[in-house]
This record gives structure tokens, sequence and C-alpha cells, in this order.
């Protein structure tokens, strides 16, 4: 495990602040004690330092996975987020979507958003922006991007595509050999 570069923090932060603009910092400085992001294996992982400390005795070889995997670095050095990383983006969102019954399952099976699923949306959501998608009893099922802004979206037909899926928690039954 090593630290982030800067160019990788930059990278990182970017995609985080498209979801939970500037409080990103609200999870580097938390009250129950200092967080930070290492890199293992192309994978960015959010721990304690006070277990960083403890997981320093494991030789990199033997350490398969510590903290909260984040998002992972793709060989263009492009930074994709995981679906693990929702419980820590949803309290932080910007701008959220509600989907209604109707569409979860279909969400949870990685389609996107129609808007003749679309329950709600947040006022001023601009297009391609990062939103977290939830369930209409407020439950978080993943995030998104938003392929229409607010506005558009009042306008557009029932079958046109308003949230572009990017990852939803029916990803731990569909990839679960590979999420680590």
């Amino acid at each position: 495990m090593r630290p982030l570069t800067d160019e990788e923090t930059k990278t990182m932060f970017e995609k985080l602040s498209k979801y939970i603009g500037e409080n990103v910092k609200l999870l580097v400085d938390r009250p129950d004690g200092t967080y930070c992001f290492r890199l293992h294996s192309d994978r960015v992982y959010y721990i304690s330092e006070k277990l960083l400390k403890l997981a320093t005795n494991i030789s990199r070889e033997k350490l398969v996975s510590v903290g909260t995997c984040f998002g992972k670095f793709t060989k263009t050095q492009k930074f994709r987020l995981h679906i693990t990383a929702l419980d820590f983006l949803a309290p932080y969102a910007k701008f959220k979507v509600w989907v209604k019954p109707g569409a979860e399952q279909s969400f949870l099976y990685g389609n996107h958003i129609m808007k003749s699923g679309l329950g709600r949306i947040t006022e001023n959501t601009a297009q391609y922006q990062g939103v977290v998608v939830y369930s209409m009893a407020d439950v978080p099922l993943g995030f998104g991007v938003a392929a229409k802004s607010t506005q558009e979206c009042r306008k557009v037909d029932p079958m046109s595509i308003v949230v572009f899926h990017q990852a939803d928690i029916g990803e731990y039954i569909r990839n679960e050999d590979t999420l680590t």
C-alpha cells in the first residue's frame, strides 16, 4: 500500500467532486478520526490511519485489501468508482434522483433510468452531473450521471434516458468474484 501521487489524488478527487462537491474534505477530516486514501493493486482504499498502522505489519504480497475500496485506476489512469463507495457518497450527495418502485429492479440489473421510471430529481441538476440514485423509500441504490438537466427532464418523452447507469447495489451479486 502506498499513498496516492499528486496526479492520482487530483484525478480521484475530481471524480468524487462530481458526486459530492466540496464535501470531499469531510471524507478525510472526520470527527471519529483521520482517514486517508491508499493505493494497492490499482485500487484505492479508504482507511482510518489507526487501521493503516496495523496493516503495515502485513507484507504487500500477502495483503488482499484493507479498508473500503472506493474505486480503481484503469490502464489509461482514469478513475472508476466502485459500488463499495456508495455508503460514503450517499450522505454527502449534492444531486439525487429517486426512482419509482417499478424501475428499481431495472436499475439494479444495470439498466439506465428512463423518464417513465423517474420519481423525483434534485432541483438545478446539470446535464452530465454525477447523481446518487435512491428508491422512493430513501434507500441508496447506486449512482450514475444525469443524461438531462432538471429542466429538460420535465419536457422529454417517457422513453428517453434521464440517468446513465454507473454502479448499483446489484453488482454485489453480479460481480461478487471481482469485488475486493
